[in-house]
């Protein structure tokens, strides 16, 4: 009966010591950094424009809605930053994906969405990174651009 309270005692002990060391970093990434990457420009490609926050845009002739994405990725064996540039080009992707099918030319308004905590900046993004996994989450309106 002692081993067994000890094995307990042991295990349970393990376990708090692994939640003490979990971590969940939210920090802000260059957009400009981020795009200008080869693997930004072939994901992404030409046919729909982005705009975050309020940057300036042409005038919206037609409006298909708002869209939001939600994307993790493996941070095993890279950088939070690595990690959050390339889970943001696959949010972008699926912005642009989206557009396409609703047939919009841009995004627009596009502003950070993690954990629920809305922030919009022109020279930004969210990302949030733990121990194993990092996050973009992100909205923005499908609009066509005259």
């Amino acid at each position: 009966m002692k081993a067994t309270f000890k094995w307990v005692s042991v295990v349970a002990l393990a376990g708090c010591a692994v939640a003490a060391q979990a971590r969940d970093d939210v920090r802000d990434y260059s957009l400009v950094e981020a795009l200008s990457s080869e693997q930004a420009k072939e994901a992404l490609g030409t046919n729909i424009k982005f705009y975050f926050g309020s940057q300036k845009h042409g005038t919206v002739s037609k409006r298909f809605g708002e869209f939001s994405t939600n994307k993790k990725t493996n941070g095993f064996n890279k950088t939070d930053k690595g990690a959050c540039e390339w889970v943001f080009l696959s949010a972008l992707k699926t912005l642009k994906e989206r557009a396409e099918k609703e047939g919009g030319n841009a995004v627009v308004n596009i502003r950070s969405n993690y954990r629920n905590n809305l922030t919009s900046s022109n020279e930004t993004f969210q990302c949030g990174s733990g121990a194993l996994m990092s996050g973009v989450a992100l909205v923005g309106d499908v609009v066509t651009i005259k």
